[in-house]
């Protein structure tokens, strides 16, 4: 429903999305559960140990509560205007056409940055296991295969992703089962490590090591913002949305606090384990095979999180394209409704990182996450920022939503003010302030960009987006 204020401003319009409604909502929740189940559960948890040994919780406690609230606050607005732009649409309604263009191409160059690290990332595990085709060459066939599942039609994208999370999520229920029986003293002539590493030096390195745990903790938790991008396609959005949202978050908080329960419990915090803490978990209960299994699904879920992140990137680029804030051709479709140019375009950086490889062997992919860095708190803040705005404006003036956030405005400030504090934590470490400088440098340069591009097309964008 329209509300009362202009369209440009309202929280509800009309959606806009490049394939209709050819997304099935148990693809949509598995999507937003696959997407943030990827290297930094796998991989990247065992570093949480190690920074903040069994104290990681804390960081994981706060993460976990932060990315709740920016997911319902998300679904709110997902649920009144399903839109491929999501949370850049949402973000120009509230703060003005430039803001909303820097953070939808904010989020892009996020994406794009990551889906080649993903490749990447995903070729250096699988040569470690099966050292016959070379990395570049492994990262230049994933790039092919997934920029081809994409071309061929959210259902067909919807359809692969929801198998490959099925895979994530059964491994990862697997690994609570024999941690929980490992714990207990049930596996059979195995010693159970106790709550002996949980209790005699819970936090090694006192709140230093919390912090320096939360930026690994807050990479993990991205991605899960795809959902809202996904709406757009998805049939029934307003009750899909709901649904996806309160499935996705309890599941990744059991998932992911129950993982690093396991893991910190069985691996002290200088244990060589943590490289690859599922595998190391699995060898501590003796079971055979266990690095190379953990190493195969690793790759899976790489690779599950690169698809997903393709297409939001894409779909990001096609809104952009509709606004008038990127070439209009990249908004053009092909038969099965994708929009190809945006798909080709986001999945190019990707390939050139592939030849970079090839000329500066494993020197590209800690380069390309250093140069993601802290974008996506950026992104989680105008969510929050956009909601607590349209939110107020919709109520000012009788609008209904389909979903609306409990604990409105209490909960939306209790996440921005976790939000500065990890920002404040971020400033007071010489690692996480470079990072953060130069995403806010980063953001200063698009936002200037955008805002030149708004006074050369001013007066030339669509009437109805």
């Amino acid at each position: 429903m329209t509300m009362k204020s202009a369209p440009t401003t309202s929280i509800t319009a009309p959606r806009k999305a490049p394939a209709g409604h050819s997304m099935k909502p148990r693809q949509l929740t598995m999507m937003g559960l696959g997407s943030a189940i990827g290297a930094g559960l796998f991989l990247g948890s065992g570093a949480g140990v190690q920074a903040a040994g069994p104290a990681v919780l804390i960081s994981y406690l706060v993460a976990g509560t932060l990315i709740i609230l920016v997911m319902w606050a998300l679904g709110e607005m997902a649920a009144a205007n399903p839109n491929s732009g999501a949370f850049s649409v949402y973000a120009e309604r509230a703060l003005g056409r430039t803001a909303g263009a820097t953070i939808g191409w904010l989020w892009w160059l996020q994406l794009v940055v990551v889906i080649a690290a993903e490749a990447l990332g995903a070729a250096g595990l699988l040569f470690s296991v099966w050292p016959v085709v070379p990395v570049w060459a492994l990262a230049l066939l994933f790039m092919v295969v997934f920029t081809g599942i994409n071309l061929a039609g959210v259902r067909n994208f919807g359809e692969f992703e929801f198998w490959f999370a099925i895979l994530k999520v059964a491994v990862i229920v697997l690994f609570l089962a024999v941690g929980a029986a490992l714990l207990l003293g049930l596996l059979p002539g195995v010693d159970s490590p106790g709550a002996g590493n949980l209790t005699s030096n819970f936090a090694p390195q006192g709140l230093g090591g919390v912090a320096a745990a939360l930026f690994v903790v807050i990479f993990a938790f991205g991605g899960t913002e795809i959902v809202s991008v996904a709406a757009a396609e998805t049939e029934d959005p307003e009750r899909s949305v709901g649904n996806a949202i309160r499935t996705v978050v309890w599941r990744i908080l059991v998932f992911y606090i129950g993982s690093v329960f396991v893991i910190a419990a069985v691996l002290p915090a200088t244990s060589k384990g943590l490289a690859s803490p599922f595998a190391g978990v699995l060898d501590a209960a003796r079971i055979p095979g266990a690095s190379t299994a953990i190493t195969q699904v690793a790759v899976v879920a790489l690779l599950s999180a690169l698809n997903a992140n393709l297409y939001g990137a894409s779909r990001m680029a096609y809104s952009l394209a509709q606004r008038g804030e990127a070439p209009r051709v990249l908004a053009r479709l092909n038969g099965a409704g994708v929009p190809v140019l945006a798909v080709a375009v986001s999945v190019a950086f990707g390939f050139i990182a592939t030849l970079l490889e090839l000329l500066f062997p494993d020197r590209v992919l800690p380069a390309l996450f250093q140069l993601v860095g802290s974008t996506c708190l950026v992104v989680w803040g105008s969510a929050l920022v956009s909601q607590l705005i349209l939110r107020r404006r919709a109520d000012r003036d009788g609008a209904p939503l389909p979903l609306r956030m409990k604990g409105f405005p209490g909960l939306t400030i209790l996440g921005l003010v976790l939000l500065g504090l990890i920002f404040a934590v971020g400033f007071s470490a010489e690692a996480s302030r470079v990072q953060l400088l130069s995403t806010f440098g980063l953001i200063a340069g698009i936002a200037l960009a955008c805002a030149a591009g708004a006074r050369l097309t001013r007066g030339n964008r669509p009437a109805n987006r």
